[in-house]
């Protein structure tokens, strides 16, 4: 699990090939280090993972003597998303937040010093949409290009993977070329400072789009929403935005008729599994402490995301779900014998406890924090600690990558 983004500090895992432990990925490994500056994400990763070492501290707070020590193979990092995001200031490399992350990019040449560790062998980063298109990411590009990496960037929604739920993030991997010699990698290094090179990146993207759909089964070349995309290098920022435009007559719920069909289409999307298979068991006691309480229902009933559990479909979830309701995430109609339709019809010409009568018919709740888990690829095993709040259960969750597609990108990277 990786979080802490909104803590400051960037995440990350350092990984080394010793040991024959497997994951998802079914990709022997052994993570020889995690660091994370945010105390909740440390206490949750702690307790599902008790025998790796945790560095409860900033990346730019570890020397380079000690990542040398630790000898890895494969450097996971997550960097923190708000100098990125649409909705913050987009900083980019001025915002304080990046330091952590220009902090690894200066230490990544100095690996390749004869006295020092060598470069590791792979390279995963995460972020948000946006990133492609940031200062951040060509310091990134020309930085592991000038120490020889050959690299693949993407973007990429759990859909691919067969999972319904929208959580479009930019990905890139990067391995270290073997053909590169001392000397050719300072002479790429040169190159590097001027500009990156267009044709190696042109036949990386090449090789990633055959390569793909042995990882994504649902694999599409055009640039899509909810297809995996392979950015192209000399226009990193021409994927579509998640979010399709919103024109044309608003239908009932303050939804036009381009977003109902754009849902009606995603619903029928077989190659995607059905919400019902991530929920947790029918424990009326249980979910009821999830129901949209009627203070909510009457406020912001217009703009929830509804769906139901035969839907295939569902908007991604943030830190800020539980907490805040619009655009962080889907709600779930529990009494599906309820037509939605017929509750908001008329809803605007009655009094608001009618209004509330009206909607409680349809048992608007959340997901459970272990549904949001699931929906993000989590395995069953993986667990809470006892004195984590739900709120800090959602708010971690929503700085989280899903676990399946990190999975079939790491098969990509090493294969």
């Amino acid at each position: 699990m990786q979080s802490g983004k909104d803590a400051g500090g960037a995440v990350a895992s350092v990984v080394s090939s010793d040991n024959n432990i497997h994951s998802e990925s079914g990709i022997p490994g052994h993570v020889v280090a995690a660091i994370d500056i945010n105390t909740t994400a440390n206490q949750i990763y702690r307790h599902n993972f008790p025998d790796t070492p945790l560095w409860n501290k900033t990346i730019e707070g570890i020397a380079l003597d000690d990542f040398n020590k630790l000898s890895f193979d494969m450097i996971l990092m997550s960097p923190p998303c708000q100098p990125f995001t649409r909705i913050g200031l987009q900083g980019d490399i001025s915002d304080p937040r990046t330091k952590s992350f220009l902090y690894v990019l200066d230490l990544l040449p100095r690996f390749s010093s004869p006295q020092l560790h060598r470069l590791p062998r792979f390279i995963l980063l995460e972020n948000v949409k946006g990133f492609e298109s940031s200062a951040a990411r060509e310091l990134l590009v020309k930085t592991l290009t000038g120490c020889g990496y050959s690299f693949q960037e993407f973007m990429v929604s759990p859909t691919s993977v067969g999972i319904p739920n929208s959580r479009l993030r930019y990905f890139l991997i990067a391995k270290m070329s073997t053909s590169f010699s001392t000397q050719a990698r300072s002479e790429v290094r040169s190159q590097a400072r001027s500009e990156v090179r267009s044709q190696a990146r042109s036949e990386v993207r090449s090789q990633a789009r055959s390569e793909l759909p042995d990882v994504f089964p649902h694999f599409a070349e055009a640039d899509s929403s909810e297809q995996p995309t392979v950015l192209s290098p000399t226009c990193p920022g021409s994927c579509q935005s998640e979010e399709e435009v919103r024109e044309g007559q608003v239908l009932y719920k303050l939804e036009t008729a381009a977003d109902a069909q754009r849902k009606r289409s995603q619903n029928q999307d077989l190659s995607i599994r059905q919400i019902q298979d991530f929920l947790e068991p029918q424990r009326e006691g249980d979910l009821e402490q999830h129901l949209l309480p009627p203070r909510t229902l009457l406020r912001y009933a217009l703009l929830l995301d509804i769906v139901q559990p035969t839907c295939r479909r569902s908007v991604c979830f943030t830190k800020g779900y539980g907490r805040y309701v619009e655009g962080t995430g889907s709600v779930l109609q529990g009494c599906t014998e309820t037509q939605m339709e017929s509750v908001f019809a008329g809803l605007d010409q009655v009094s608001e406890e009618e209004k509330v009568q009206q909607l409680l018919k349809l048992k608007l709740r959340y997901f459970t924090p272990r549904e949001v888990a699931n929906l993000m690829g989590f395995p069953q095993s993986f667990m809470f600690p006892e004195g984590v709040s739900t709120l800090q259960q959602y708010r971690t969750l929503g700085n989280s990558l899903n676990v399946v597609v990190v999975s079939r990108l790491l098969q990509l990277l090493v294969s």
